[in-house]
């Protein structure tokens, strides 16, 4: 129900305090729900449902919820600052928001890996999780106080697959000289066993891999990479993507425009990206699925990274975190706060939800 319904819907009995309320209130209301114009950038294509589908729907979100009052118009990449600019954007005031993966944005604070997530970190539900009642959100919040924006959880991709590659990767040596396109500092961990890492926007992957400009690439699950194409140009589709096992999306808010909004177009903000982000995920859990067994029945080759590989991954991540937090105390902070978090919560997680998950997983064929 519209809150003017409300206002104008109450009973009888007290009718006439009711009018007179409400010829008080509805100048309130409309004085403090003015009329407000927002451009969004995304990062990701606009083909993407689930993607740009996710800030369409934040959107869609916010303009019910205020009656049309607020409405934000959503942009592609390049439509007004490339796919990897998008927080530059909100930062100096193009757009009043952006949505993208702050991990993007490592080269200017490294802790912003964080808000997206780090190789060997969380799961979807436990990203999520850090960063609402971890302490996460807080120290994203002190991360991205330095580019003048203010950025929340908006949109959750679940596990994401380990990528497209035209060779087998068997053994660590075989990363050696590989031109892999890797976001985040999953490249950086690559690039220690030999990986020479790519960061591409999503649209330009697929030429570039066609081209052999790349010689694999990683991007998010079967339901997009099915619609990019990379089946054409790729033999071998490999599990996990351990570099982003529940890569989080963020909403990120020029400071002075977020400020300038009345508190309840705040609150509204926040709700709707709560609400996209599960809209997402779901989406993402309901498709994935059949795109996979599409994939494989017109002849993708589904593969696994072998334990060694995945091993040598996991001492180079830790060193290089080592690394990083000696030269930046909020990543120190942050992967001090990431690894207690995770170390406590896969303790539960291996107890119960793990658990009834391989027992499901392995009784699904008996009815």
């Amino acid at each position: 129900m519209k809150r003017r319904d409300f206002l104008k819907g109450a009973p009888g009995a007290v009718a006439a305090g009711t009018v007179a309320a409400a010829g008080v209130a509805m100048p309130a209301i409309a004085q403090s729900s003015p009329a407000i114009k927002w451009r969004m950038t995304s990062s990701f294509p606009k083909p993407l449902d689930a993607l740009f589908g996710n800030a369409e729907m934040f959107a869609k979100l916010v303009g019910e919820a205020t009656d049309g009052q607020f409405q934000i118009q959503c942009f592609g990449p390049g439509e007004i600052v490339p796919a990897l600019q998008a927080l530059d954007a909100a930062q100096n005031g193009t757009v009043e928001c952006a949505h993208t993966p702050i991990y993007f944005y490592t080269g200017k604070e490294t802790a912003l890996a964080f808000g997206t997530g780090v190789p060997f970190s969380f799961n979807s539900r436990l990203q999520y999780a850090w960063l609402l009642n971890g302490g996460g959100n807080a120290l994203m919040d002190e991360a991205l106080a330095k580019f003048n924006v203010v950025g929340f959880p908006c949109g959750q991709s679940g596990t994401q697959m380990g990528g497209w590659f035209r060779k087998e990767i068997n053994t660590p040596e075989d990363w050696k000289g590989l031109k892999f396109r890797i976001g985040g500092l999953g490249g950086d961990v690559l690039a220690r066993l030999g990986v020479v890492p790519q960061q591409i926007a999503g649209g330009d992957i697929y030429p570039a891999l066609e081209r052999g400009t790349i010689d694999a690439a990683e991007f998010v699950s079967p339901y997009d990479d099915e619609k990019l194409g990379f089946a054409k140009v790729a033999k071998y589709y490999y599990a996990p993507g351990f570099w982003e096992g529940g890569a989080m999306l963020h909403m990120v808010v020029n400071r002075d425009k977020w400020n300038a909004l009345p508190k309840h177009y705040q609150a509204i903000m926040r709700q709707a990206a709560d609400a996209s982000t599960n809209w997402m995920l779901a989406k993402y859990d309901a498709f994935n699925g059949p795109a996979l067994k599409r994939l494989i029945g017109t002849g993708t080759e589904l593969r696994f990274f072998p334990n060694p590989v995945l091993d040598s991954a996991w001492t180079a991540a830790h060193q290089l975190y080592g690394e990083m937090a000696a030269k930046n105390p909020l990543f120190k902070k942050a992967l001090d706060s990431m690894i207690a978090f995770r170390t406590e919560n896969y303790l539960w997680w291996q107890v119960n939800e793990y658990a009834f998950d391989t027992l499901m997983i392995r009784n699904r064929t008996k009815t």
